[in-house]
């Protein structure tokens, strides 16, 4: 099955007429996701891939009963492009682009709960239901179909995670960048909500790092029943010093907040199973017979 994303989603690509947009969307169209157009201002009646490009999002929905959106559209206009598109009633938005300012992320978060919109991101590689569809940039490749959801802040961990696991014949239901900045539209525990409740995941990984208290709040949420399949969480960062960034924008350790100790410390007291390394999680998968 997979979460957010199956064959009765229509996604529209914004952005869709510049470099990245028009190369991602070649490469969601050919893993089998139903991308029905695209949006860019000025640029209507265009058509990229064969699918056609509107100027507004309500045109697109209207013409193509699209219900998802993917962003990749220049950051300073990210903001004005969620408000329209949650305006035009769509339904789940990934939005890749980093660099956003983290008031626009917060406006956009508030207004999507308002809305009742999912959305993912920013900064994210996407979402991708192996063997469904790809909302993103994620490298189609590594994936298998499976029972075993990842959630993931780490673009690249992700990709590992999921070839690791395909390596020994365990597939994915659903992997999710949830977003690396230091305020995302869906948190951790969001996203692990939809995992819970999802009849084709049996076990969920959670590629989580320093800075921030995703994790901390996830385990909580955990330790209070919130998830009853077993999870298991690798935490980036172990030697990062504190009040350097490392990578990302939300990977930074500012006072006791957000440390690798104080995350593994609240995961391993929710019964999280600890990663130590990403190939750990062979044995984890195996020990869980899990495929």
């Amino acid at each position: 099955m997979g979460i957010l994303l199956d064959k009765s989603t229509r996604v529209i690509v914004q952005g869709i007429t510049g470099k990245i947009g028009s190369t991602q969307t070649k490469w969601m169209l050919e893993y089998g996701t139903t991308v029905v157009g695209g949006v860019t201002p000025g640029k209507g009646g265009a058509s990229v891939e064969g699918l056609p490009v509107f100027d507004s999002v309500a045109e697109a929905v209207k013409e193509t009963g699209a219900n998802a959106s993917v962003f990749f559209v220049p950051a300073p206009f990210v903001l004005d492009a969620f408000y329209e598109t949650a305006d035009a009633g769509v339904e789940f938005i990934v939005v890749v682009p980093e660099h956003i300012p983290v008031h626009d992320v917060m406006k956009m978060r508030a207004y999507a709960q308002e809305k009742q919109i999912f959305a993912v991101g920013p900064t994210t590689p996407g979402i991708l239901v192996p063997g469904v569809g790809k909302m993103g940039i994620m490298p189609a490749s590594l994936f298998a179909p499976g029972r075993v959801g990842i959630i993931s802040r780490s673009g690249t961990l992700s990709y590992e995670f999921a070839g690791i696991l395909s390596e020994k014949n365990v597939g994915q239901s659903t992997v999710v960048g949830m977003g690396a900045d230091p305020v995302v539209l869906a948190n951790l525990q969001d996203i692990l909500k939809r995992f819970e409740e999802d009849e084709g995941t049996d076990a969920v990984i959670i590629v989580g790092e320093v800075g921030g208290e995703q994790e901390e709040k996830a385990a909580e949420f955990i330790a209070g029943g919130g998830v009853t399949k077993p999870v298991a969480a690798y935490i980036a960062g172990r030697i990062s010093p504190k009040g350097k960034q490392m990578g990302h924008a939300g990977a930074i350790v500012r006072g006791s907040a957000g440390t690798y100790d104080g995350k593994i410390e609240a995961m391993r007291a929710a019964g999280i199973g600890i990663l130590n390394t990403p190939i750990d999680v062979q044995d984890w998968a195996t020990g869980h017979g899990l495929q």
